[in-house]
């Protein structure tokens, strides 16, 4: 999926697998030999097979070209297949994300069930040659349960709790690692999410209300909470307020829903009819307990409850009962951790330039959920 997404962006959904066809099929034939991964290095694969744009397709409609080349990538023959030969910059630079993404599911009181923290370092180099990098942290023990990208010498990791690599060009992971559970424990939500859902309910005593739909209210309030729990960088200007970026929350109504109308009192709402899944942008909350509370209001029709082959409705919705949705929040929260993972240096050797380096911390949300109470 990520080979997908550097050749055709993000999404790289169904539309896009459709309109470059070919070139997934070329992808697939090049990583996959008999069911086992073959080659997976995004700049061996790019080498091969160029990725698609406007003049490629209008070429091979009318030229009938192809987009493979006659040529294996430089590396294929080398001990580093993932550097392509000759590279050459006029400005030198690489950047460092680490990146901690919180996976959590939290009550309706805000109280977290059940938690779990793993990082990334995700890198953008942008250097000539072949340089060889050596990082190293201030605090190592903090890494746990570790991956690295095959351009890492692990021997030396073991040894010596520093990465050393010959870096690809261009986008990616270089190493994952996880959080113990003394680490996690520490953590608490940066948003407090609270939910009310009421459904409503024709009376069947009363011959009035044969004609009244069914129908449900949900209420969204979403503020920021203490980010005392996240430790930052650094680097952050202390002086202006934390703030907590790309916040969202994604509604997914359950199948009885007919129509919905909603009201948000900040931020944008859009909600897919087809799929019955609402989602609310924010954008950027400041820590600053004066702001008044972000509110989403929903107002629900319902179908008809379905009648079971006795008479009586179906199971699921007896009484009118239907489930309420989870909430699914997303947030980043830049320039902090949960960790507290810092990098003390990156040096490199085999090269006489020296490179503009950059390093920052970023702590977002993975699969994060709020549960009705």
């Amino acid at each position: 999926a990520d080979i997908f997404v550097d050749y055709f962006g993000n999404p790289a959904d169904e539309s896009a697998i459709k309109d470059n066809f070919s070139t997934v099929y070329q992808l697939l034939e090049e990583m996959v030999d008999y069911g086992w991964p073959l080659t997976t290095e995004p700049n061996a694969l790019k080498a091969m097979i160029r990725p698609p744009s406007v003049i490629s397709k209008l070429s091979s409609v009318v030229f009938s070209n192809t987009t493979v080349s006659d040529a294996l990538p430089s590396g294929t023959i080398s001990n580093m297949p993932w550097r392509a030969a000759g590279v050459s910059y006029s400005q030198n630079e690489i950047y460092m994300d680490i990146v901690e993404s919180v996976d959590a599911i939290v009550d309706g009181s805000g109280n977290v069930i059940s938690s779990d923290v793993s990082g990334s370092i995700q890198c953008q180099c942008h250097l000539s040659g072949i340089p060889d990098l050596l990082l190293t942290f201030k605090d190592p023990e903090l890494i746990d349960d570790c991956s690295f990208h095959p351009c890492v010498r692990y021997g030396r990791f073991e040894r010596d709790q520093v990465v050393s690599f010959v870096p690809p060009d261009g986008n990616f992971e270089l190493m994952k690692y996880s959080l113990g559970a003394d680490r996690r424990a520490n953590f608490s939500p940066p948003l407090d999410c609270h939910f009310q859902w009421n459904v409503t309910s024709p009376d069947p005593n009363k011959p009035s209300s044969a004609d009244v739909d069914r129908s449900a209210r949900l209420v969204v309030d979403v503020r920021v909470r203490s980010l005392s729990s996240l430790i930052t960088s650094a680097s952050r200007n202390s002086t202006v307020r934390m703030a907590i970026e790309d916040v969202a929350v994604t509604i997914p109504f359950p199948k009885q829903v007919r129509t919905a109308s909603f009201q948000v009192s900040s931020g944008s709402i859009v909600y897919d009819e087809a799929g019955k899944v609402a989602k609310w942008t924010l954008g950027k909350l400041v820590d600053d307990a004066s702001m008044p509370r972000a509110q989403l209001t929903a107002i629900i029709k319902l179908n008809p409850p379905k009648q079971s082959k006795d008479g009586s409705e179906d199971g699921d919705e007896h009484n009118g009962g239907v489930r309420p949705p989870n909430l699914s929040l997303h947030w980043k929260i830049p320039l902090t951790s949960v960790s507290g993972l810092t990098v003390s240096g990156l040096s490199i050797a085999g090269e006489s330039y020296r490179p503009y380096k950059g390093v920052r911390n970023v702590t977002k949300s993975g699969l994060y959920q709020v549960r009705h109470s």
